[in-house]
């Protein structure tokens, strides 16, 4: 498989898209410099407990609170809470590989046994700020580098799963045994598999250095404040998705350019030649042909091949996806290869939708009814091999009788969607207006209340332009008649950016007369 990473950078903002065969798979946005972001370490202050919920919220400096709950505190929480207090000012700071442990958390306690309103605690974020809810927490630290993720306070080496090389298994334990310092534990990721016995070392080396420099800032630092910012997001994925099959990182910033060649020449020197500064006149997506593909990510029909089609609805609770044949049912005999054909088209698309759109929560799918028991079997198997190259945490459930199917996915990042559009202003979401039929009814009602009960004798309606030919057309139009009628005097104002049935009434020094 190809795979390409281009990234777009602009003064606010870095886009970065990850293409498959030049087909765009993931689409990531990252604002400059706004912190809160997945592995940030922050040291925060308790602002309020919550018994009935088992947590308690946080302030690390986000306009929301961050929620954190009692399972979160991880098994090590009273070790952490230790290390932080002795570098307080005036205190002899403590060191993780030299400490002496506290008793583990107990699974089943009560979180006012461990926090209090106003106390200082170190927490990671675990899952960013999403629509109105803050970020999510954990105090179970961990530092994610290329091969291993550091864990502090444990003293176990974890495996991947996918690691099944019983003489791969004691060649990485056996590496990391003569790494690690006491009281420090890690997990070997599946990346380690193709890694030197030197690389893993310097890996675990380097993060073990990030956690002394987090815990040192602890001491220059008031709560809430940032102790340490994961890398950007190009770094990010580079680091957990770099392999073979890389065959090029195209970047229009130059300084960005040499951050990811200089983290590149750290994990793997001899890949530094596939990252290339882009310099063309044309933007960098419209270039690659990215810009084409991101716009259906917003829209809520997505085609297939031969006709068939997709619609993707989100709402607030969970995500729905309908499978559509379109015209292929007319043009075929078979019915259920038609319909077995439209859904592994649809099946791979909607693994790909998922991962393009950072679609989280409940996923329903309503595929095209199947009747043989191994048809519905096997749309099933190729949707969990379709979802195997997802990262995030998912789980795929077998068709009901109904013909749906249920995905669960971990969503730790806002929806692309919403972050880049906003609800019609018009009409609220909803995809309807106000009949137009009713429009001047209704404003007559509004000058009839502005003139007889408040009084007015001026009233500016700001109206679109198709609202306003209609309210002034003929000699005898509508606003000369409610004139007349209410005696008052009414000035039509034509604006573009009004909605087609949205009127506005402003007094001469254009006050809003309905909502002051």
């Amino acid at each position: 498989m190809n795979r390409e990473l281009i990234v777009n950078v602009t003064p606010t903002e870095i886009s970065i898209a990850l293409c498959e065969d030049k087909v765009l798979v993931e689409l990531n946005k990252e604002q400059c410099q706004t912190g809160f972001a997945v592995g940030d370490i922050y040291l925060g202050k308790v602002r309020k407990i919550m018994p009935g919920l088992n947590a308690a919220f946080v302030n690390i400096g986000h306009e929301k609170d961050a929620f954190i709950h009692y399972l979160d505190l991880g098994t090590h929480f009273l070790s952490l809470q230790k290390l932080v207090a002795s570098q307080q000012p005036g205190k002899r700071g403590l060191r993780a590989e030299t400490m002496k442990l506290e008793a583990p958390v107990e699974k089943g306690g009560k979180i006012g046994d461990y926090l209090q309103v106003g106390q200082q605690i170190m927490v990671q974020v675990a899952k960013e700020a999403i629509s109105t809810k803050g970020p999510r927490l954990t105090a179970d630290i961990s530092l994610a580098g290329r091969n291993v993720v550091l864990v502090p306070f444990s003293s176990k080496v974890f495996l991947s799963q996918k690691i099944r090389s019983a003489e791969e298994k004691k060649r990485l334990k056996r590496i990391a045994a003569a790494v690690l310092p006491k009281n420090f534990g890690v997990i070997i990721r599946t990346a380690a598999m193709e890694a030197k016995d030197e690389d893993i070392e310097h890996d675990i080396q380097t993060q073990i250095d990030r956690w002394r420099k987090t815990v040192a800032a602890i001491r220059r630092s008031t709560a809430p404040d940032q102790l340490m910012n994961e890398m950007n997001r190009a770094n990010t994925i580079i680091r957990d998705s770099l392999n073979g099959s890389f065959s090029q990182i195209a970047v229009d910033d130059e300084a960005m350019y040499n951050e990811i060649r200089d983290y590149i020449k750290q994990i793997d020197p001899e890949k530094v030649k596939i990252v290339k500064l882009y310099k063309g006149n044309v933007p960098i997506f419209d270039n690659f042909d990215i810009s084409k593909q991101i716009k259906s990510l917003f829209a809520k029909y997505v085609s297939l091949k031969r006709g068939a089609y997709l619609i993707i609805e989100h709402t607030e609770a969970m995500n729905v996806i309908d499978v559509n044949s379109g015209n292929r049912t007319k043009a075929e005999d078979n019915q259920e290869q038609t319909a077995m054909d439209v859904n592994l088209a649809a099946a791979k698309e909607i693994a790909r939708q998922l991962r393009l759109r950072d679609l989280g929560g409940i996923v329903i799918i309503d595929f095209i009814d199947l009747h043989k028991a191994q048809n519905k079997q096997a749309l099933y198997d190729e949707m969990v091999k379709l979802m195997e190259t997802d990262k995030a945490k998912h789980t795929v459930l077998p068709l009901t009788k109904f013909g749906l199917m249920q995905i669960t996915r971990q969503r730790v990042r806002p929806v692309a969607v919403e972050s880049v559009s906003d609800v019609c202003p018009t009409c609220n979401g909803t995809g309807k207006i106000e009949p137009t039929v009713l429009l001047d009814k209704k404003i007559e009602n509004q000058i009839s209340f502005l003139t007889q009960d408040r009084g007015h004798k001026f009233i500016k309606l700001v109206v679109s332009p198709y609202v306003a030919c209609f309210l002034k057309r003929g000699f005898w139009s509508l606003r000369r008649r409610w004139e007349w009628k209410y005696k008052v005097r009414l000035q039509v104002v034509e604006d573009q950016s009004t909605g087609i049935v949205e009127v506005h009434y402003h007094d001469r020094k254009d006050n809003d007369l309905i909502n002051k």
